[in-house]
């Protein structure tokens, strides 16, 4: 009996102690510091295109012409971003990360999707019933945008085994709402390759 307790003693200690070892580590990181961990689209990719991107939106000709024309500062809104690649790829950050660039650049208005805009018309028509006359926001005096800006995400990979290349690329078109001319188109390539020993793609 005696015998049989020791062994249990000694075989909860062994595994308390590999449990104690096997642990997992974690280490807290700048939220901007470039990390690529599996070699698949992440924030840094989505930070980095969205600034290209718009950098080279904003210094085409469109946007002077525009600007001479009407006098003022385009609006724009951001339509569709399609994944059309390989892997799952929430669009949603990639959108935010424009929006960011196109309000921060200041050369640019910029107005609410339609999803956000559902939301802010519930508000509103609310608040013809519930609001004071003094601070009610009245209707149909949104700013209509003269712009949409829409795109897509796609991948291409070549793997044999234990290396895998990827080639994101990014494909972005603004679009005149009133007249349907596009009158600009981007496009930002990243590739990555990937080696991992014993692996088959």
């Amino acid at each position: 009996m005696r015998a049989k307790l020791s062994l249990l003693i000694i075989a909860v200690v062994f595994i308390v102690a590999g449990c104690a070892t096997s642990g997992v580590s974690v280490e807290r990181t700048a939220a901007d510091t470039q990390t690529d961990l599996s070699g698949r689209w992440n924030d840094t990719d989505s930070r980095l295109v969205a600034e290209e991107m718009i950098r080279d939106m904003s210094s085409r000709p469109w946007l002077g012409d525009f600007r001479a024309a009407q006098g003022r500062k385009p609006v724009l809104i951001v339509g569709a971003m399609r994944n059309r690649s390989n892997e799952h790829i929430d669009t949603t950050p990639f959108v935010k990360d424009i929006e960011r660039e196109l309000i921060n650049g200041g050369q640019i208005t910029f107005v609410a999707n339609p999803d956000e805009r559902s939301g802010v018309r519930a508000e509103k028509e609310d608040q013809q019933f519930e609001a004071s006359q003094e601070t009610i926001k009245r209707l149909g005096e949104e700013t209509g945008a003269d712009f949409m800006l829409i795109g897509s995400i796609t991948s291409q990979v070549d793997a044999v085994e234990g290396k895998k290349a990827t080639l994101y690329q990014v494909d972005m078109e603004l679009i005149n709402i009133e007249t349907m001319e596009k009158v600009w188109i981007g496009s930002k390539k990243i590739k990555k390759l990937v080696e991992q020993s014993k692996a088959r793609w």
